[in-house]
């Protein structure tokens, strides 16, 4: 067995990753373990490498630091394009109110860490770490050591930084749930009552395309074509099958009407109605079960050469007389008008013979394939300009240092705007889900075991001492004050449903063991939805605030 002991005591590739790898498996099982429905989830990653630097197995401390800071990149890059399409939806109607609550749960958070610093009841690094470990979010943690390394303070500072993180981290998520149930207790709430309500108001404002048959008894259509019929154009509404004597086909914008026609058309309900009072009436056939020729496909856009082109550009749909009467994009119907710009991953559905659809099939891609093939090129390429932008210092007067973005806010906010490009040219930033969840979870289980890793050797002394009741103290505030006042202005002041603000809660701290609860306690998804519209904000609020508070107090802790 003395291959097995030198290869924990000797430096080298192998024992380094021997021991991420037990940081990882071990801390992740931890993490699943639930006491009374709560969960620490990949926190359980920083507890397990705090065990192995305690037990002083520790890595080279440059080795270290490279695993800690690529882990951050692949984690906050990822991040960001899963974050990225909802962000500046999330910014409009009903998001603002709940994003106005979340951005004070963070600002609140932000100012009671600079009264503990401004005070000297902790010093910065500690204070940054008690910051993100009571709001439970582990970017905000790489940014703060980031602007610490800015700054140059001592190697010590980043790892008082951890220790403070992990010490303040359980009371974190178990402080939004003693808030939750606090809310619900207090103000004596009808949870099935509240549940169904929010249900009910979150139903999607944006109607589904539909579908209706009518029969042309307008004689004023005789001898139109159907691409000429009143107030058809702008409407959202095609006309994708017509009927004559009993043959069904597909309808031509050349087609001219005739009495007796039945047309298929699909689109808003408003559309189909003022078409329906247009055309005559609605028929007493539904065309789609009529045989004939015509049928329809789902075609997946999959091709770089229709990528950020309007439908109405397209000629290969005319050429194949080939219908598009919807399209699919992020599980949300849309009506395909005209200037509808394509893009990878829409899912259109096209009307027409078969062979037709074919070779339309063929023009877009149709590749389910290349749909969750990732994409190497622009995920290497994503990630450089993310470094590249976190790297640009941004000299702002009155703060000792340039600001900049970092490792932590330069990849996120590229991802953002990535993922709202969807694709440039021929690179497609889009990443299947699987691989995203995938590198996410492998980018913060190696920053969190780095993180756990380098503190774990005074972690202990930290927590049985003095430091350690002092700072879950005020952790404890940092957590529970932010979340009660918000909580009670919202229920008192603007009648929030439960349900919405049990999510607005949970997404206030980027907490999904939280989330989790909420939706445990209240039967429903409703919260989800709240946390969703809250998440992306509140993720870069805490990231930069996380930096600012270092940049703005370090002066004057110094």
């Amino acid at each position: 067995m003395d291959w097995l002991t030198q290869l924990f005591q000797q430096d080298s590739v192998t024992r380094t990753v021997v021991l991420l790898g037990i940081a990882g498996a071990a801390g992740t099982a931890f993490g699943k373990i639930r006491i009374f429905g709560v969960s620490l989830g990949v926190a359980g990653v920083l507890f397990a490498g705090l065990a192995l630097g305690y037990l002083k197995l520790a890595i080279n401390a440059h080795v270290l630091e490279f695993v800690r800071e690529f882990g951050l990149i692949l984690f906050v890059y990822t991040l960001g394009l899963q974050i990225g399409p909802g962000f500046f939806g999330s910014l409009r109607e009903r998001g603002l109110v709940l994003n106005g609550f979340a951005a004070a749960v963070v600002l609140l958070g932000v100012a009671i860490t600079a009264v503990w610093v401004g005070l000297g009841f902790v010093a910065l690094p500690a204070g940054v770490g008690l910051l993100s470990g009571a709001t439970t979010n582990t970017p905000s943690l790489a940014a703060a050591q980031q602007a610490l390394e800015q700054l140059q303070a001592p190697e010590s500072a980043t790892v008082i930084q951890g220790l403070a993180y992990a010490v303040a981290y359980p009371f974190g998520i178990l402080g939004i749930i003693l808030t939750m149930l606090l809310v619900r207790r207090g103000f004596r709430i009808d949870v099935r009552a509240e549940v169904a309500a929010a249900e009910q108001a979150q139903q999607p404002t944006r109607p589904k395309p539909s579908a209706r048959n009518f029969e042309v008894r307008n004689a004023n259509l005789v001898g139109l074509p159907i691409g000429r019929v009143p107030g058809l154009q702008g409407s959202g509404v095609v006309i994708s099958r017509f009927s004559r004597d009993g043959h069904v086909e597909l309808a031509r914008p050349e087609t001219a009407l005739r009495l007796g026609d039945v047309v298929h058309a699909v689109g808003p309900e408003d559309g189909l109605e003022a078409l329906r009072i247009v055309v005559g009436a609605d028929a007493s056939v539904d065309l789609k079960t009529l045989p004939g020729p015509v049928t329809n496909r789902r075609l997946i856009v999959t091709r770089s050469d229709v990528y950020g082109k309007p439908l109405a550009e397209l000629d290969v749909f005319a050429e194949h007389d080939v219908v598009v009467t919807r399209v699919t994009r992020g599980g949300i119907e849309f009506s395909p008008t005209p200037g509808f710009r394509l893009q990878f991953g829409d899912i259109l559905m096209a009307v027409g013979e078969s062979p037709q659809i074919d070779r339309v099939a063929a023009a877009v891609g149709n590749s389910n394939k290349a749909l969750n093939t990732p994409q190497p090129i622009p995920f290497f390429v994503g990630i450089a300009l993310g470094v590249i932008v976190g790297s640009i210092p941004f000299a702002l007067p009155g703060l000792p240092a340039a600001v900049k973005l970092g490792l932590a806010g330069g990849p996120l906010v590229v991802a953002i705007l990535l993922s709202r490009a969807a694709n440039t040219g021929p690179l497609v930033w889009h990443m299947p889900t699987n691989a995203n969840l995938m590198l996410r979870e492998v980018g913060i289980t190696l920053f969190l075991a780095a993180v756990g890793l380098r503190s774990g050797e005074k972690f202990v002394e930290v927590l049985l001492g003095a430091d350690g009741l002092r700072w879950m103290l005020y952790g404890a505030a940092i957590t529970a004050i932010p979340l009660v006042v918000v909580a009670l202005i919202a229920r008192a002041w603007q009648k929030m449903n439960y349900a919405e603000l049990c999510g607005l809660l949970a997404g206030s701290m980027t907490d999904p063991p939280a989330l989790a609860f909420a939706q445990q306690t209240t039967g429903s998804d409703a919260p989800a939805v709240a946390y969703a519209t809250v998440y992306p904000l509140v993720m870069l609020l805490r990231v930069f605030s996380a930096q600012l508070v270092v940049f703005l107090l370090y002066r004057a802790a110094a």
